[in-house]
């Protein structure tokens, strides 16, 4: 059986405070999702605006069987107080939560629900703040083949913990077995590259400064000619 967890452990004091903070792909409901390491953050953290940039919770796995331990309703709990204690939330469903785009527009619960929006930094800078998802051509175009990526990478991220407990016991540092993957084989096939091409030349024509996403699971902070490229990883 489990039990909620106290308030009072959901409602630490936070050490720093920013002006936004940006989030994506954290697959609530999946076993590989690292809720606890999340839930660590949001404890230490406010903001004025959290933006949540999609696959935050993982409807494709929820539909196959979900894993939802009692730290995933934790998360979701934490960003609801965030709300009612004043904080502004931008939820931009990703393609694993593409359901939600039907109600892009919409709020819920103090939850704005965008398709995608633009962010004004504090020395005027915008930004354009969108998952990411339309950028990827396998996705958009065959999304039966996105679902057997999908599984594969499931089972790369499970892979992780067992290969780590055996390189802390041989006292070595924490290796990601997906990141490896990803490395080899998307950059074998120039994906990251030309996915951040096409995501840099979106902000290029919407006249931005630069665009905040997520999708590939491939956190980057970079310049793309004139477009400030920022990827916030998983």
């Amino acid at each position: 059986m489990q039990y909620a967890t106290p308030p009072e452990q959901l409602d630490d004091i936070p050490d720093v405070r920013y002006r936004a903070v940006f989030i994506s792909d954290i697959h609530l409901g999946t076993r590989t999702s690292q809720a606890h390491a999340l839930l660590e953050f949001l404890r230490t953290v406010e903001a004025d605006t959290f933006y949540l940039v999609g696959d935050i919770v993982d409807f494709w796995k929820v539909r196959r069987g979900p894993h939802w331990p009692q730290a995933h309703n934790d998360v979701l709990q934490k960003l609801l107080r965030k709300v009612r204690k004043g904080a502004r939330i931008i939820f931009i469903p990703g393609n694993h939560d593409e359901g939600l785009r039907d109600f892009c527009g919409m709020h819920f619960g103090g939850i704005e629900i965008h398709q995608s929006c633009v962010h004004l930094t504090a020395t005027g800078r915008r930004y354009i703040v969108m998952h990411g998802d339309e950028f990827d051509i396998v996705v958009r175009n065959a999304k039966w083949l996105a679902f057997l990526g999908d599984r594969g990478y499931e089972t790369a991220l499970w892979l992780n913990n067992p290969l780590n407990w055996i390189r802390r016991h041989l006292g070595l540092g924490y290796w990601s077995f997906s990141a490896y993957l990803k490395n080899r084989v998307k950059k074998a096939v120039a994906f990251i590259g030309a996915y951040e091409e096409a995501v840099a030349g979106e902000a290029r024509r919407h006249g931005a400064d630069g665009i905040i996403c997520g999708h590939i699971h491939f956190a980057a902070d970079r310049n793309i000619g004139d477009v400030h490229y920022l990827n916030c990883g998983d």
